[in-house]
């Protein structure tokens, strides 16, 4: 019989609403409707009922303990600036590690995340993305290291999906696990899995490595808890994360529930109040995923949740027995309407949890409980001793809890903390979310010539032109801002925009950059970058293939990019620039006009081992007004280069002609999750930049431009 309709016999007991997503099982048991009796009996005769239909074993959570540990968990894109400082080539965990303890606290696992959303532009894989990283698997080696040593443990994420890349050796179970063993890493992510299947712990068995498996998604297969130590927990509720909402009264997790070792960190990667979400995970004795880096977009925890992340996981280190007690209680009586709380027992004490569902402070009387001689109460929250007023069989505890505030008290038999300064009220923190500002790298000017230099073609001045920019990218747009680039005009970054502009006239090159242009480069400059992974890739010897002179040069990074710019006395072009000089001034989707001709650019390639791109020269009847060719369907070309506090990204124009396989997602791309095409010159690529090594591709190469 399948655990929901195992479920749904229960008749007190159903599950809250939850999201659409891909068909997985609801995360939440509803708050009792009626009385807590009742309501408390079914769902332990669920549980019952569960874990015999199910023949559940639950000895896999015996080790290793720190899972149930993981309080405070967080995603970090490969590509955060605090994690690796690409001017001196060097990881810096630890400046990364003391930022998150200044504004909430430190996190006691971390999933790095190196693939995504710039896998696809190419044929690498996710092992080609990991093994790339700066310093290769040896480097990263040392990195997860350096998380160990400030006693951090360390996830990869797993790309179920990669199908349509390069293909790999074995089957993905062991040759994944192989490599997490080989960086020493503690946990896997399963990347839009909902529960990892068993095979993943059986290669690890084999391996005599078997790493923590944790899900993305809420674990569809309840048997699947028994090996799935960890997951997320998604827990707001609606058509999308845009428009969240939880239910009034907390809602039970089901994971937790079936087995309380179970580690769910709550997610919710677009919410700029956290709240919720916070509250959801305190209730439930869960702990949290700080998630700020998305996609390289920062979605920056705000003063007053990074305050209440703080104080939760302070509470939950300093008695970390209690979260994962076999015997607590969801929805104990209180005595205040919008307050809920549960009781977690251990052996030498118990804690309550306490959030309040209202926006108004609530103070006096909160909570009745049995009467037993020689406990003490403490108010972790407030930093205070309770003294409890005594009612015959009974006491009632006297604290406040703030609006939308949080509470949290122990009862002990033994040592209390000792009372200390009264904390600050979360209300005094800011909750204002503003979007990260990010900053154009500026490129000079060259020195002016009046006669078109050899190669290039003049581009008039524009006055009022319309400079439409499109973004392709498939995530952020569930975050109000922050999403995309910030032009220099704009005061926030955004997907896309229309704006009027002048452009003054200017030079640009026919054609992108070919093998044999840069090959005179490199014998005039003896150029060789300080990061040389994927340099010249396809090159052997110091020299192209045979018959690539006119092919475009790729696997360049955008630091290479430069360096033969500066060397022609030229600049790569603005997104701007190489706009107009794709279009000219009629707004057309394509350099021949507003209709998608074939004949005019490369075929598509498909397959799972990338084909060279065609010669520069190979279509003509591509040229724009301007007589501007091979812009779209060969290869990308390098633009400008956006900065914020976190993250570098390029933007990218003309698309390339490869496209790997995948599914559908949404509608919005044939390729899935890859990286998405571009076919016109309205739209851009937002590609994140790590490391010159990583950035290269055999996809994207580059022209310049030269003021005129």
């Amino acid at each position: 019989m399948k655990i929901l309709l195992v479920v749904l016999m229960l008749s007190d007991v159903a599950f809250a609403q939850a999201p659409a997503r891909q068909g997985y099982l609801s995360e939440l048991f509803a708050g009792p409707a009626r009385g807590r009796t009742t309501w408390i009996d079914s769902l332990d005769a669920w549980r019952v009922h569960c874990k015999d239909s199910l023949h559940y074993d639950g000895r896999a959570y015996d080790t290793p303990s720190w899972v149930r540990r993981n309080f405070i968990f967080v995603l970090v894109m490969a590509q955060d600036r605090f994690l690796y400082n690409p001017l001196s080539g060097r990881y810096t965990v630890g400046r990364y590690l003391d930022d998150l303890r200044r504004r909430y606290g430190g996190i006691d696992a971390v999933l790095i995340w190196p693939q995504y959303p710039n896998i696809g532009i190419d044929d690498r894989n996710q092992f080609d993305w990991l093994a790339g990283m700066p310093g290769g698997l040896p480097g990263v080696k040392e990195m997860v290291g350096d998380f160990h040593r400030r006693g951090v443990k360390v996830f990869f994420p797993v790309m179920i999906w990669d199908e349509g890349t390069r293909p790999y050796d074995g089957s993905l179970p062991a040759a994944f696990i192989k490599e997490l063993k080989a960086i020493g890493a503690d946990g896997m992510n399963g990347d839009t899995m909902g529960g990892v299947p068993r095979a993943w712990r059986a290669a690890g068995d084999s391996l005599r490595y078997p790493v923590v498996l944790q899900p993305e998604w809420a674990i569809g297969d309840l048997k699947m808890i028994e090996w799935n130590l960890n997951s997320w927990g998604y827990y707001w509720t609606g058509d999308n994360m845009r428009s969240a909402w939880y239910p009034y009264m907390p809602g039970v997790s089901v994971s937790k529930w079936l087995e309380p070792r179970h580690q769910v960190n709550v997610s919710n990667r677009w919410a700029t109040d956290r709240t919720d979400d916070l509250q959801y995970a305190f209730f439930n004795g869960q702990g949290y995923n700080t998630w700020e880096n998305v996609w390289g977009i920062f979605n920056g925890v705000t003063p007053r949740d990074g305050e209440a992340i703080r104080r939760i996981a302070s509470i939950y280190r300093r008695y970390p027995d209690a979260w994962s007690s076999l015997d607590w209680q969801p929805h104990i009586p209180v005595l205040q309407h919008g307050i809920f709380a549960s009781a977690f027992p251990s052996k030498r004490y118990t804690l309550y949890t306490f959030v309040n569902r209202d926006s108004a402070d609530r103070s006096g009387r909160q909570l009745r409980l049995p009467y037993v001689p020689g406990l003490h109460y403490f108010d972790l929250w407030n930093n205070t001793a309770l003294r409890p007023s005594r009612y015959k069989d009974s006491v009632v505890l006297e604290f406040t809890i703030e609006g939308r505030g949080y509470g949290a008290v122990l009862a002990t038999s033994g040592e209390v903390p000792a009372v200390g300064a009264a904390p600050r009220s979360l209300g005094s923190f800011s909750s204002t979310w503003t979007p990260l500002p990010q900053t154009i790298v500026r490129t000079g000017t060259t020195p002016r010539v009046v006669q078109p230099p050899p190669g290039m073609v003049r581009i008039p001045a524009a006055k009022r032109y319309a400079f439409v920019s499109e973004g392709v990218m498939l995530e952020g747009g569930d975050l109000p801002a922050a999403n995309g680039i910030q032009h220099p005009w704009q005061t926030q970054p955004a997907k896309s925009l229309t704006h009027t502009m002048d452009i003054p006239s200017f030079y640009i090159d026919v054609y992108p950059v070919t093998n044999a242009q840069f090959q005179r480069f490199m014998e005039a400059t003896h150029y060789h970058p300080r990061d040389s992974h994927n340099f010249l890739k396809d090159w052997r010897g110091g020299h192209y293939p045979d018959g690539w002179a006119d092919k475009p040069v790729t696997w360049v990074s955008i630091e290479d990019a430069r360096a033969y710019a500066t060397w022609a006395h030229k600049r790569l072009p603005h997104e701007w620039e190489w706009t107009y000089a794709a279009q000219g001034t009629d707004g057309r989707a394509y350099p021949w006009g507003n209709d998608r001709d074939s004949t005019k650019v490369p075929a598509t390639d498909r397959g799972r081992r990338i084909s060279p791109p065609y010669a520069v020269t190979a279509f003509p009847g591509g040229a724009s007004p301007f007589g501007v060719r091979d812009l779209v369907g060969n290869v990308w070309q390098w633009t400008d280069e956006y900065r914020d506090a976190h993250t570098r990204a390029a933007v990218l124009k003309g698309g390339s002609r490869y496209l790997p396989k995948g599914d559908y997602y949404k509608g919005q791309s044939p390729t899935g999750w890859y990286f998405p095409p571009v076919t016109d010159v309205l739209h851009y690529g937002r590609y994140l930049l790590l490391s010159p090594g990583e950035d290269r591709s055999a996809t994207v190469g580059f022209r310049c431009v030269k003021d005129r």
